[in-house]
Order: C-alpha cells, then sequence, then structure tokens
C-alpha cells in the first residue's frame, strides 16, 4: 500500500488509524510507518521521502528558522490538534500538488 493510500484512510477515517484526531498522533503514526520500514531494510518510496520535502516547504511557506516538525509548525498556526489535521491535508494536498507540476514542468520539452 502506497503511503498516498494509507493518509487517504486516515484523512477519511482518522479516530480509527490514529485513536483520536489528531495531528501529533499522525506524525507519530507516519514516523513509526516510516521506521519500520528502515528497520525492514526497505528502501523509502518517493512519496516517503515528499514528506522530508515537505518539511522544508511548510518551514518555509510559515517562514520558521527552528526546528521544529511540520506537525508542530502546523499545530502552532491552527487552533487545536483536530483543526491542526484538517490542515495538514488541505497543505499536503497543496504540496504534493505543486510538486506534481513543477515535476510536469520539468518534462516539458
Amino acid at each position: 500500500m502506497e503511503l498516498q493510500d494509507i493518509l487517504q484512510q486516515i484523512k477519511n477515517r482518522p479516530a480509527m488509524y490514529l485513536g483520536s484526531r489528531s495531528i501529533s498522533c499522525l506524525y507519530a503514526f507516519l514516523n513509526g510507518y516510516i521506521g519500520t520500514r528502515h528497520n525492514l531494510g526497505l528502501s523509502p518510496t518517493q512519496q516517503e521521502e515528499q514528506l522530508n520535502d515537505f518539511q522544508e516547504w511548510i518551514t518555509d511557506k510559515y517562514r520558521i528558522t527552528t526546528a521544529h516538525s511540520w506537525a508542530k509548525i502546523i499545530l502552532f498556526y491552527s487552533g487545536d490538534e483536530r483543526e491542526a489535521l484538517d490542515k495538514f491535508f488541505e497543505l499536503w494536498e497543496t504540496f504534493t500538488s505543486q510538486e506534481l507540476t513543477e515535476a510536469n514542468l520539468l518534462k516539458t520539452p
């Protein structure tokens, strides 16, 4: 199963996968997922590597110069954990759409 599919399932039923509707729980879930894949000797997928790019994108977007995670940054600019989780999915969609557009522009002769 691809990371994007997992994120879609979490978006549709966050409490089932995270225990509560929380960006901090999502962050922990994703770190566990990626860490487990690493421990199994699996190479990161392109979508998993996008999370690193997402971190940089979030720090640029919010002009953050400290070493806070994307989850902490989004939470800081949200009212609570639930709102931050919803905001994550909005930001992730924007980010991945931009990444896809930029990749297509690079392919165009």
